[in-house]
């Protein structure tokens, strides 16, 4: 398949381990692979970090989840898609009980979460 190419291989690999909830072998994955995709892909790239963020989260990493979250909300700020703002909420909701932390309380405000 020609329009695969190893990082879209790595992004689908980190994909999977995220939904099978194994977050300590998605984080790595998505890591390496979003460093090298490109933010003119912001849709694509966006839904990605989303992935990623919910993999944090998983994981218990609550302030990188927020750090990436942020990110995300960054970068898709641009792209109209209900979609995925929908695929971000339950993560800023999963976020809130954190709000004391810097992290959280930013992507919340930038969130429109009060």
């Amino acid at each position: 398949m020609a329009w695969v190419d190893a990082t879209d291989l790595q992004i689908m690999t980190g994909r999977c381990w995220a939904e099978l909830r194994r977050p300590l072998r998605a984080v790595p994955v998505l890591t390496k692979a979003l460093n090298s995709y490109a933010d003119a892909h912001a849709r694509d790239k966006s839904l990605y970090l989303s992935w990623f963020a919910a993999s944090y989260r998983q994981a218990g990493e609550v302030e990188e989840a927020a750090k990436v979250a942020d990110r995300t909300l960054d970068l898709s700020a641009e792209v109209a898609s209900v979609w995925l703002r929908q695929r971000l909420n339950p993560l800023i909701e999963q976020l809130r009980p954190h709000h004391g932390l810097p992290a959280v309380a930013d992507v919340l405000e930038k969130a429109g979460v009060t």
